[in-house]
């Protein structure tokens, strides 16, 4: 059996528990490979996306991020495990001593990051939330856009040793609405370089095709047309764009 048959048929043997997760999530391998599992059985309902849709968006984040080049989603796929069917992820280790999103003393950006938004912390001081400048974590902001990412807290930005930046935690995604709830949002009005436009433009061009075809029982028929006009939208006006609607733009927790 070579790899991919393996993670996708071989045994799913679970080490434990992420207990934080809003949904249920675990941890375990399959032969040799370390993954995270979240069964559909375990995720909560929600007001605002289908039950049971969430593991099918994590795998379509997934193929849309295949898509465009970036590697922003770790690879994702739908199998059965003890829990029943559900996503499994390749796990990605961080690196403990890089940070990519942080809060800092209000008006203390350092140079190279981004200033999103200032408030009060926990113990009533005033900070500022701010995140990186690279071109990995801006490639995964137009990601989050093209998607219509609802969840884009700091803690889902998982730091690599090379500098890779990896996305994680996309199970409310591709609404027909506007839910667009982010952390990044430090380059808020500037244009889209040329090789992000060519990310979306990929998306939108593959739509017409196999990843249409991939995405097709993942998610609604509404959704797959809602995904085609962001990237249209995308296209014909390059631009980071800014927070819109009566819902808040940074999700809570922020982290």
């Amino acid at each position: 059996m070579d790899l991919a048959a393996e993670l996708v048929e071989g045994d799913l043997v679970l080490h434990g528990r992420i207990m934080p997760a809003s949904n249920a999530t675990f941890v375990g391998e399959i032969g040799d490979v370390r993954v995270v599992y979240k069964p559909v059985a375990g995720e909560r309902p929600l007001w605002d996306f289908p039950d049971g849709s969430l593991a099918g968006r994590e795998r379509a984040a997934y193929l849309v991020s295949r898509v465009t080049g970036w590697d922003v989603v770790p690879e994702t796929w739908l199998r059965d495990g003890p829990h029943g069917p559900g996503m499994v992820q390749r796990w990605q280790e961080p690196d403990d001593e890089q940070v990519a999103v942080t809060l800092v003393a209000e008006g203390e950006t350092p140079e190279g990051w981004r200033h999103v938004f200032d408030g009060i912390d926990g113990q009533d001081q005033p900070v500022s939330l701010i995140h990186e400048d690279s071109a990995a974590l801006r490639r995964m902001a137009v990601f989050d856009i093209v998607v219509n990412n609802a969840d884009r807290k700091g803690g889902h930005v998982l730091e690599m040793t090379d500098g890779h930046r990896y996305g994680v935690d996309h199970g409310v995604t591709f609404h027909t609405d506007h839910k667009l709830r982010t952390v990044l949002w430090g380059w808020l009005g500037e244009d889209l370089t040329d090789d992000e436009v060519a990310g979306v433009r990929a998306v939108r061009e593959a739509l017409g095709g196999s990843l249409g075809d991939e995405l097709t029982g993942l998610l609604d028929p509404l959704e797959i047309g809602a995904l085609a006009r962001r990237c249209d939208r995308l296209l014909a006006r390059p631009v980071m764009p800014a927070p819109r609607g009566e819902w808040p733009a940074i999700p809570w927790p922020p982290f």
